[in-house]
């Protein structure tokens, strides 16, 4: 878990004799290193899940005597009408679901401002600046096309967002051993690609609000913060009134999802002295496998079972909308997250770890084209009126998440060799104690620990020596 005192992980600290010199993508410290190995490898279970969820929806809504139950159970409304809540459960999924996920989102976030990455304003600059080009680049993509082609703008931030869960899934299956900085540069990338997601979706696409229910959100979030700050405890006293909040603000016509941001974000995310976790680093412990293990694999379930016929797929390149997302998605999120790093490594003079180089930058940039969970949620928000849209829509993040995939995988497999010779530098640990040995350089108990250890080995091969030249003479000598 995370200290309090951590540094960013993908800028290193100054080298003394270099006060002004930064290393991008430099080693993390130790605890960084476990902190980031822990987070991702949930996340990587979770993308798995996400990914074979997906898998099955295609199945499922492309098998032809399977199709039609398809969307039955997708439309099929369940939920009291009496409070605004028959909802089919496709909607249960897209606003109820997730609204689990936003509140794990909404944790990172906090712990990030407090005591990660983007406390730090100078070591969060480089980080925010690619998320933001990676933000901008692909919604102006999506936008110079369909003005070219006379298609509709309201999907403009479809290709906006990345799916770190579905990114890490994706790398798992490919077996690619990044180093542990590139991994927490995608990491920090997607936490932030995660709030502007959430701006996004409360600004743009809040229906006609209802203040009443708003209000009455307002002042469950109020009651909310007042209990956790007062210190009380108990499941039972919290979820049915998170219930009661996601209600009003699903009633309110912000999109429900905000009041999972809006708790996740009221946690306390700092450790007191004594603390061994926060109760922000609880709660994500306990909600993240209810989140990644239920919560987003059922709403691909529902959501990503789109006709991938020949036609479809055909639509995909020849309509503006969802040309747009592809061509956002590939080549938006690349050269945004790319270029927002060069330029801002270039003039923060942010110099680049020598065990690395742009071509690595460029590979975590093409990943990040893997826009899935929230591109999805966005897509049926924008075309919510047009359903042969939103569904062609969905198809083109799909098609444009694998061929970012793929793209990826060409990249990264082109610098697998380094990447595995610095991982297993990473994660050498010859006298086992734990640590591993690259983080032990300056440590003199290190060293006398290795004299020791090689101290033993050279007096075993010395004693085998002398019994292998004793068993030469005997042989030697008379029958």
């Amino acid at each position: 878990m995370p200290s309090t005192n951590r540094r960013s992980p993908s800028v290193a600290t100054p080298n003394s004799t270099e006060p002004q010199r930064r290393k991008f993508l430099g080693r993390l410290s130790l605890p960084e290193r476990r902190f980031v190995a822990d987070a991702l490898r949930a996340e990587t279970v979770g993308g798995v899940l996400l990914l074979v969820a997906t898998i099955c929806a295609l199945v499922w809504a492309n098998t032809p005597p399977l199709a039609a139950s398809y969307q039955t159970v997708s439309d099929f409304h369940i939920g009291p009408a009496a409070i605004g809540l028959d909802l089919s459960v496709q909607h249960w999924a897209a606003d109820g679901l997730l609204a689990i996920f936003f509140f794990v989102a909404g944790i990172e976030l906090k712990r990030e401002l407090v005591a990660g990455d983007l406390r730090d304003r100078k070591a969060a600059a480089l980080p925010v600046i690619a998320a933001v080009c990676g933000m901008a680049a692909p919604a102006l993509v999506y936008a110079l096309v369909n003005v070219l082609g006379d298609g509709s703008l309201a999907g403009w931030a479809v290709p906006t967002a990345t799916d770190i869960a579905f990114a890490l899934a994706v790398l798992a299956v490919i077996g690619t051993s990044l180093p542990s900085a590139l991994r927490a540069f995608l990491l920090t990338l997607a936490v932030v690609d995660d709030l502007f997601a959430i701006i996004i979706i409360a600004v743009f696409f809040t229906s006609d609000i209802n203040f009443p229910a708003l209000g009455g959100a307002v002042v469950g979030l109020a009651l909310f913060w007042f209990l956790l700050r007062r210190g009380v405890r108990g499941w039972y006293v919290y979820v049915p009134l998170a219930l009661v909040i996601w209600g009003l603000m699903y009633n309110s016509g912000v999109h429900a999802t905000i009041a999972g941001v809006a708790m996740g974000l009221m946690l306390r995310c700092h450790r007191k002295e004594g603390e061994e976790q926060s109760p922000g680093e609880h709660i994500e412990h306990l909600v993240r496998p209810v989140s990644a293990g239920l919560a987003v694999p059922l709403f691909a379930l529902f959501s990503a079972g789109v006709s991938l016929s020949d036609e479809a797929i055909a639509q995909v390149f020849t309509r503006p909308e969802t040309l747009g997302v592809v061509l956002g998605l590939v080549v938006g999120k690349t050269v945004g997250i790319f270029g927002g790093t060069w330029l801002a490594a270039r003039f923060t003079k942010a110099e680049l770890n020598e065990d690395l180089a742009w071509p690595d930058v460029l590979a975590v940039a093409s990943v990040a084209g893997i826009g899935f969970t929230v591109s999805l949620l966005i897509g049926e928000l924008a075309f919510a009126d047009d359903r042969t849209l939103m569904y062609e829509i969905k198809a083109a993040v799909l098609i444009g998440s694998l061929i970012a995939a793929i793209v990826a995988c060409v990249l990264l497999k082109l610098r697998d060799r380094k990447y595995r010779a610095l991982t297993e530098a990473e994660e050498r640990d010859e006298d086992r104690d734990g640590i591993p040995d690259i983080y032990e350089e300056h440590n003199p108990a290190y060293h006398l620990r290795m004299a020791k250890i090689y101290d033993e080995k050279a007096a075993e091969h010395r004693r085998k020596a002398e019994a292998a030249a004793g068993s030469s003479i005997e042989g030697d000598g008379p029958a």
